[in-house]
């Protein structure tokens, strides 16, 4: 039954409905308001597009800081603030703050959470002690914190309304991502691939944190919540047993695929769109199958968790090139007819459009053209391999074996883009895309379980591509497979992108500074040096009439590893150690939230 809920610390949205049945509802009308960014992308359908236009082309350069926050806390910022009305909600990286801010009373801490969390679960973090964000839904404000524990706070006053322990941070399971509120459930997945976990994503009951289901990456047809008929991939039932036959024996239970990246939502299919991680170990030869389902787009019913398809990007990774970014939903004509898309840049450097009602595949391009493990997808339907990359042997860390050291592989393992959200604009028909331009060395070593230690069996280092020293681009794409537009960067893009209706992106750098990006050109119209290096999300939101955007910096995640643990071994940090030495040169450690407006 819906019932009507005051709550005047909401502000603006002040009233709405609230009967759990129909949180998406309330998620979906709160979205519609530009002034609010009540989703951590923005929207269920993952565009981090505002219609909001104060702030606009011709405008932009006039931006001046307007106000910021110190969270207290080191290590790498990912994720952006939730606005909701006079709050704003922010959050951290371990131990995981989340502070309340009232923006109509100078911005005052009206509550803040701190978890009291075992130091132990950082050792098991894979790449920094980072969260993405919190969601809002019910009048709860949800975070997944390192340790696992799911915890509801009451959106009001801060306080606990129930929690729940999403996986065994003594057995390599951690939390870093966001949660997704869907209909009358939170939606979470988990982190662990770098330590044998066999990863999943959970439901849990909005009222109460009861688990209602819960959707393995790999493992038996029960676990995996598919229907071996029902359940297609490009169009064909998977069949019976689908995962468990693509395993050496039982080591699918120690098969990773873990599912901490983003997850979207169409209210109208009724599907949720998400993707798995790499299989363990990074040693190819010590699990021969196509080692299913990591690596895959999964579109799964929200009400029992059930996969109506799957899509394997990359079987049998050797590369660690997890598929966890997020999709983003676009109704987009294709080829001259409307269709419900996907868009999903792929760590292994592949932009994939897919049908996302059927599972159709649709475009799988480069957008990076130094990517040089594959020559492209096999799209011709009547083929035995399509929908399968074609790999160059040359780049094969299986071909080469163990304790072969393979050299020259693009992109490196962290992707051409990770975790660091793309947005769309409606106005253009343009994907604008963070992205990292960064090659490796791969040697796989042999390597044995064990629990709660680090199952990784590979040893990198990264690097620009030959011939060149920049790490980073920031691109423009279209969803037939085209890059419209390149900006380089001397590292990685690590930041989420924000599109809006004033004509204008912005993105953030490892260096720190903001930058704003003429949405047709890519011309650069400002930037600003904030205190520390940018891998959060930037955000905007409208408050007494007036446009602010915000974002977090405080250098850290894979990329800034080194800075934010202190590493100095070049392979440390799988890697990146090296890779991103010079980032010492231009930023510090600090967490700040820093909020832009243009002056009075």
């Amino acid at each position: 039954m819906r019932k009507v809920l005051s709550v005047a610390c909401l502000g603006a949205m002040a009233t709405f409905v609230v009967g759990v049945a129909y949180a998406n509802e309330e998620l979906i009308k709160m979205s519609q308001n530009p002034k609010d960014w009540v989703q951590p992308a923005g929207d269920y359908a993952n565009t981090r597009y505002s219609k909001l236009n104060q702030i606009n082309a011709s405008n932009v350069g006039k931006l001046q800081v307007a106000w910021t926050f110190s969270t207290g806390v080191l290590r790498g910022h990912e994720g952006g603030p939730l606005i909701i009305g006079n709050m704003m909600y922010v959050h951290t990286p371990f131990p995981n703050k989340v502070y309340a801010l009232d923006l109509s009373q100078e911005n005052k801490i009206v509550w803040k959470y701190e978890p009291k969390q075992d130091p132990n679960v950082i050792p098991v973090m894979c790449c920094d002690t980072v969260n993405r964000g919190v969601a809002y839904g019910d009048g709860k404000i949800f975070l997944h914190q390192a340790d696992t524990t799911l915890v509801a706070l009451d959106a009001k006053t801060g306080q606990v309304a129930w929690s729940v322990k999403n996986g065994d941070p003594g057995k390599g399971a951690t939390g870093t991502s966001s949660p997704l509120v869907v209909k009358d459930k939170v939606l979470i997945g988990i982190s662990g691939g770098e330590f044998g976990v066999q990863c999943h994503v959970t439901a849990y009951d909005l009222k109460s944190g009861k688990q209602v289901w819960r959707a393995y990456s790999e493992g038996p047809d029960d676990q995996l919540l598919v229907d071996p008929v029902k359940t297609t991939e490009l169009g064909k039932p998977i069949g019976k047993d689908s995962s468990i036959k693509t395993w050496q024996g039982d080591q699918w239970k120690i098969g990773g695929g873990c599912t901490w990246g983003w997850l979207s939502y169409d209210p109208g299919l009724n599907l949720v769109y998400y993707g798995s991680g790499n299989p363990s170990t990074w040693n190819p030869k010590q699990r021969p199958g196509d080692n299913k389902w990591s690596m895959t787009i999964f579109a799964r019913n929200p009400d029992d968790g059930m996969a109506k398809w799957v899509y394997q990007m990359t079987p049998h990774d050797e590369w660690d090139y997890d598929g966890v970014n997020e999709m983003i939903l676009t109704d987009q004509p294709f080829n001259g007819q409307p269709r419900k898309l996907l868009t999903h840049f792929d760590r292994n450097g592949l932009a994939y459009t897919m049908d996302r009602e059927s599972g159709e595949l649709l475009v799988a391009e480069k957008y990076d053209p130094k990517v040089n493990w594959t020559t492209g997808v096999d799209m011709n339907k009547s083929s035995p391999t399509y929908g399968r990359p074609k790999v160059v042997d040359q780049y094969s860390t299986e071909k080469g074996g163990e304790d072969k050291n393979t050299k020259g592989i693009c992109p490196a393992a962290l992707g051409t883009k990770d975790q660091q959200p793309a947005a769309y604009s409606p106005d253009t028909q343009l994907f604008y895309v963070p992205t990292n331009h960064v090659c490796m060395d791969y040697e796989p070593f042999k390597v044995s379980y064990t629990a709660g230690q680090p199952y990784v069996g590979a040893t990198l280092s990264m690097y620009p591509p030959q011939g060149e020293s920049h790490m980073g681009n920031f691109i423009a794409w279209d969803n037939k497979g085209k890059i419209v537009w390149s900006n380089k960067e001397q590292f990685s893009v690590w930041s989420g992108a924000l599109a809006t209706a004033g004509g204008v992106v912005f993105y953030g750098t490892l260096e720190g500074f903001l930058k704003a990006v003429d949405a047709k050109t890519g011309k650069e119209l400002y930037k600003f040096k904030t205190p520390s290096g940018i891998i959060g999300n930037v955000t905007t939101y409208e408050q007494g009439g007036k446009q602010y955007v915000a974002v977090l910096s405080g250098v850290g995640g894979w990329a800034g590893i080194g800075l934010a643990a202190g590493l100095t071994d070049p392979t440390a940090g799988l890697g990146a150690v090296g890779g991103y030495a010079a980032l010492s040169n231009y930023t510090a450690l600090g967490g700040t939230l820093t909020v832009f407006a243009l002056p009075q």
